[in-house]
């Protein structure tokens, strides 16, 4: 009984002290005024202050390096037959990239892998194994575009019809020039919808209070589907064409009062 009677009382100093706080909290968010009994005033900073705008900054480039993602593909009976058919293809295709001036660095390997193939069979509910698939891909970068359509060929001659080409895209390898600029038209982008939104709301613009970025910059992948060499009577064109880089922003501008 005197334990409960203790409780009671430490629960009842508890309320007094957090009223005490919140009229003290009320006192000082009024610059001294204390609120009417029971009511309480709460102080969140209003992040919707001011001007939001996005800026948009956009340069269009000509690229200077290919990505190809390339590779072979066998199937046989046995792993061991598959894997030795892809190993010869891709033999070949490494040495007819270093022949068409591809450099160690610039081959890597994305992807290998050893699959079963099956078949469903109704009879009897099963499936059952037919082969083998192995599976072999790398990204190459080709750093002098002119010889983009040679190396194909040679690639595609090379691995036979266990050549198997992805895609091919184009990028900058030394963006960095080309965003500064980008971003440079962008500010001057949100500015501009700033001060045109101020002008209409009959407001004053200050500065920017919060800017955030994001960039945008992706290569163009040509999708090309290989073909048996001895069909190939010119050399596969490719282009490489132009390329946006685009940097996005975000930007706060205060009102000034």
């Amino acid at each position: 009984m005197k334990k409960l009677w203790l409780l009671s009382i430490g629960v009842a100093l508890a309320l007094i002290l957090g009223i005490a706080g919140l009229v003290v909290a009320q006192t000082a968010d009024n610059g001294g005024t204390t609120s009417p009994p029971g009511s309480v005033s709460v102080s969140i900073p209003n992040q919707q202050v001011g001007i939001w705008v996005n800026g948009l900054g956009k340069v269009t480039v000509v690229p200077d390096l290919g990505i190809v993602q390339l590779g072979v593909e066998a199937q046989a009976g046995t792993v061991a037959e598959a894997q030795s058919q892809a190993a010869a293809a891709m033999n070949a295709v490494m040495a007819a990239l270093k022949a068409n001036g591809i450099a160690d660095k610039d081959i890597q390997t994305r992807y290998f892998s050893i699959n079963k193939v099956t078949r469903w069979d109704k009879e009897g509910s099963t499936e059952i194994v037919v082969g083998y698939r192995v599976s072999n891909t790398v990204t190459v970068k080709v750093r002098a575009l002119d010889n983009m359509g040679a190396v194909i060929d040679a690639v595609a001659e090379a691995g036979g019809d266990l050549t198997r080409i992805n895609s091919i895209s184009f990028t900058v390898e030394d963006p960095t020039t080309y965003e500064k600029e980008a971003r440079e038209k962008a500010m001057a982008d949100a500015k501009a919808k700033a001060e045109q939104l101020a002008a209409l709301g009959g407001i004053n613009l200050g500065k920017p209070t919060y800017i955030s970025e994001s960039n945008y910059s992706y290569p163009t992948p040509v999708y090309y589907e290989a073909r048996d060499a001895a069909g190939m009577s010119s050399e596969t064109p490719i282009s490489a064409g132009e390329m946006d880089i685009t940097v996005n922003i975000q930007v706060t501008y205060a009102i000034q009062q």
